[in-house]
């Protein structure tokens, strides 16, 4: 999994950084997400998932790798 993520559309609302603190956090300048962790372990994958699914600005995006 990899994960990307888009300041401009975040909000500000840190939902992720709630939900999957160890990969995400936010800015103290404006409160935008910061992605800690581009490449989370498996253990971590539910959390982010759940993150992705509660940004209210569609910020959080999985990238999945492209099928062989």
């Amino acid at each position: 999994m990899r994960i990307q993520t888009d300041t401009e559309r975040c909000v500000g609302a840190g939902m992720c950084a709630l939900t999957a603190p160890e990969v995400f956090d936010q800015s103290e300048e404006d409160g935008t997400v910061v992605l800690l962790d581009a490449e989370p372990p498996p253990e971590r994958h539910a959390a982010v998932r759940q993150a992705e699914r509660l940004c209210p600005s569609g910020a959080v995006s999985i990238l999945r790798p492209a099928e062989p």
